[in-house]
Order: C-alpha cells, then sequence, then structure tokens
C-alpha cells in the first residue's frame, strides 16, 4: 500500500513539475504573472516629451515607438546612436533566471530596451543616490513624468533622468 501511494504521489508531482516547465517555455504563458499586482490596472504608456541634460526622448504613446534624440555623451554611454532617430522600446523585468528579461509594465521595470537603427540595447533603470554609493532599480523608479536610466563607473552609480515636459 505505501509503495503504490509513493508511486502515485510521484506520478503527480511528475505531472505538475512537467506542467510548470511547459508553461515556463511557452511564448507568452510566463508573462501571466506579470504585473506583479495583477489586482491593478497597467499604467497608460508613456506618451509626450521627456527631456534631460543629454538629450530627449518622444513617445508616441503607443508603448512601442519612441524618438530617441540623444548627445555624444548619451549615446556612448548607451550604445545607440547621436542625434535624433526613430525607435522601438520595451521595458524589461530584468535577469530573472533561468530565463531571462521579460517584458513588463514601466513601474515594475528593471531595464529598458530600445532599438534604433537595428542597434538593440538594454539600459538599466533606476536611480543612484546622491553621493553615487549606491543605485536603485526596479518597482515605481519609471514613473509616467519620469524616465531614470541608471549607469555605474569606476566612481560609482548615477543617473540620467527623462523628466516629461508639461503640455
Amino acid at each position: 500500500m505505501k509503495i503504490k501511494f509513493f508511486l502515485l504521489l510521484s506520478a503527480a508531482l511528475l505531472l505538475l513539475c512537467g506542467g510548470c516547465a511547459q508553461s515556463s517555455q511557452g511564448n507568452n504563458e510566463i508573462l501571466d504573472n506579470y504585473p506583479y499586482e495583477p489586482d491593478t490596472p497597467a499604467p497608460v504608456a508613456h506618451e509626450g516629451v521627456f527631456v534631460s541634460e543629454h538629450g530627449k526622448m518622444t513617445f508616441s504613446g503607443d508603448g512601442e515607438n519612441v524618438v530617441i534624440d540623444f548627445d555624444e555623451e548619451l549615446a556612448s554611454l548607451t550604445g545607440l546612436p547621436r542625434g535624433e532617430h526613430e525607435a522601438v522600446y520595451v521595458f524589461l523585468s530584468g535577469n530573472l533566471p533561468p530565463h531571462g528579461s521579460y517584458p513588463v509594465r514601466y513601474d515594475t521595470a528593471h531595464e529598458l530596451q530600445i532599438t534604433a537603427n537595428g542597434n538593440s540595447v538594454v539600459i538599466d533603470m533606476g536611480l543612484a543616490a546622491e553621493n553615487g554609493s549606491t543605485g536603485t532599480t526596479g518597482v515605481d523608479t519609471v514613473t509616467p513624468e519620469r524616465i531614470p536610466m541608471l549607469f555605474h563607473n569606476d566612481s560609482g552609480f548615477f543617473d540620467v533622468e527623462f523628466l516629461k515636459e508639461a503640455e
């Protein structure tokens, strides 16, 4: 009797684990867990002009298209082209082993992927401490009015904040 129970329990666990593996390997099934707060509506996509001391990003409001206009310094930091270029973007979860980054709503994003002129880069989203000793990424660093890019160099963390222009 104990052996039958053990075999039945083992079979049930195998079926359950097999179902987990199947859903995590599907194209969009794993995204069923996003956003992190499923009872709240997703925020409206960015729309309008967001400016920083290193350029601007003009969002169309469709959640996909943006026109970037970066100066030489920001272009160098991001690996994107200098000047004005049409691009597409998606906010990402950050590296979640074993599958990597997934598209998420921006208020839970850790990364921003921008693709312009066939060049696709992933930029950390976050805010640096005033003294540059630490950086904060993730939940609520990106808002409807702010998109902060977080960078790290030998002297610490620093951010480039894009703030929405008043209409």
